[in-house]
């Protein structure tokens, strides 16, 4: 009798323990036990606001200890059947575990990897934002292929994507899109795909069948809540109604509600024409002019201001990732050194190896 592969098991525990760490399990537990305590309090909701704070405290408590718990009960279930199976001698069963524990152990380093995201930010909701770079129709087309990628990536986790604004090609694609991701820690797991796509491909609106290199730029950006205050002068301001472009019908063509602003003294612009509401476009869109200027603030307190991607040529040099479809089929991400042959799966969605190994190298 074969016995069960220990690395599984070894790779759980060794999961388990540095999960602990990045949450600081023992004191975040202490903390749940006096948060729930204040929670079933008889006066909690006489201060709504105190009592949502409580709730919500409790929550992320919740949410971030429960899957180390799980992983630490699973993990010593399979162990001590295994140690029955191993006495009766069952092949079959061992080899039931033995695959359980291959996905437990695949399961555990993506709760670690989230683990990771402890910064104030990684919690937070995002703005993608994608621009075509030059290449007219062929880098327009690229620029949608990549919205559809983290469409298709967002609701694998069950994240909600709104288009905010789009700016759609004269032929196909778009000249640019922002993409508005709510979920649990959408922007901590997305942070880092914030830079230059490259794509080569045999174009589809090349006559002749060349090959073509296209480039398109991802900007992600936290969409900041109530603990985050940015000052913004209206006097710095430009706002700009305009008519909605794209689907929408008659209501498109006849009023001016998308918005568009733009802060002089930085030049940074930010447009929203979701809503038929031209109230609702302008918060929206000050919400990302305010995610925008602050991951500008964080840049400059890096000493990186010139390494915003607003700054950036889309072009060659500076890329991040390279998607190649043709002569072969390779996606390699160039920070990382992680490849995938499968590029169709990589544009269906399949980025969480990328998202995960640009996190890890970060830590």
């Amino acid at each position: 009798m074969n016995p069960i592969d220990t690395k599984n098991i070894e790779s759980i525990e060794n999961s388990v323990n540095l999960i602990k760490k990045f949450i600081d399990y023992e004191h975040s537990k202490q903390k749940l036990s006096e948060v729930s305590k204040l929670s079933v309090s008889s006066n909690l909701w006489d201060d709504t606001e105190n009592a949502t704070k409580i709730m919500k405290e409790k929550d992320r408590l919740e949410s971030m200890l429960s899957p180390v718990d799980s992983l630490s009960s699973q993990l010593s279930d399979l162990v001590e059947m295994y140690k029955l199976a191993e006495s009766d001698n069952d092949l079959e069963l061992i080899s039931e575990i033995s695959s359980q524990l291959q996905l437990l152990s695949e399961q555990a380093y993506s709760i670690q990897i989230e683990s990771i995201l402890s910064d104030k930010h990684d919690i937070l909701n995002c703005f993608l934002e994608i621009n075509a770079g030059a290449g007219g129709t062929e880098a327009q087309d690229w620029a949608e292929m990549l919205a559809r990628m983290y469409n298709r990536w967002a609701e694998t986790r069950n994240y909600s994507v709104e288009i905010t604004d789009r700016n759609i090609g004269e032929e196909a694609g778009v000249k640019s899109i922002v993409l508005h991701i709510k979920g649990n820690k959408a922007f901590g797991w997305l942070k880092k795909e914030s830079g230059i796509h490259r794509l080569v491909r045999i174009s589809p609106f090349d006559s002749n069948a060349r090959r073509h290199t296209s480039f398109a730029s991802v900007l992600v950006t936290p969409e900041l809540d109530n603990s985050i205050h940015i000052d913004i002068n209206e006097a710095d301001l430009r706002i700009d109604v305009y008519r909605a472009s794209g689907a929408g019908g008659q209501h498109v063509n006849k009023t001016e509600s998308a918005v568009r602003i733009t802060h002089i003294p930085t030049g940074i612009v930010t447009a929203s024409q979701i809503d038929r509401s031209q109230h609702r476009n302008r918060e929206i869109a000050m919400q990302m002019l305010k995610a925008k200027l602050y991951a500008k603030k964080l840049q400059e307190q890096q000493d990186a201001t010139n390494a915003s991607i607003n700054k950036t040529d889309i072009s060659w040099g500076n890329q991040i990732r390279s998607y190649v479809l043709q002569p072969y089929q390779m996606v390699k991400d160039l920070r990382t050194g992680v490849e995938m042959t499968d590029a169709r799966a990589v544009l269906d969605g399949n980025i969480n190896k990328f998202l995960e190994t640009a996190i890890a190298m970060a830590t």
